[in-house]
């Protein structure tokens, strides 16, 4: 299942990529690091380097969603979804996994 992104987040993700001139190649990179007052955060950026041996790859509304095999195991299930409000503007994440989260959502234990 690894992570799941919607449209309203893959949208979002094909507008930065545009706007930020990425090359085609470019892919979304999920993972998770130590860190935060919960004990891990997410991780969110663009990479051109994949490897499907090292490497849990998807296609999900037109983004190449890649997530590292190690930061499989923390975020399988985790939905990612883009919120955009009059408080706040942003990705969240949905992790089934997650014992905790900290306040602000960007870091959790598991």
């Amino acid at each position: 299942m690894s992570v799941i992104i919607s449209e309203k987040a893959a949208s979002e993700i094909q507008r930065v990529i545009s706007d930020q001139k990425h090359p085609d190649n470019t892919v979304l990179r999920i993972g998770v690091a130590g860190g935060g007052c919960s004990g891990y955060q997410y991780s969110l950026g663009f990479d051109t380097n994949s490897d499907a041996a090292k490497d849990h790859i998807t296609e999900q509304h037109g983004v190449t969603v890649a997530v590292d095999k190690r930061s499989d195991l923390f975020l399988d299930g985790t939905t990612v979804d883009f919120y955009e409000g009059l408080d706040k503007r942003g990705f969240t994440f949905d992790n089934p996994n997650a014992v905790k989260s900290c306040g602000c959502g960007s870091s959790f234990s598991a």
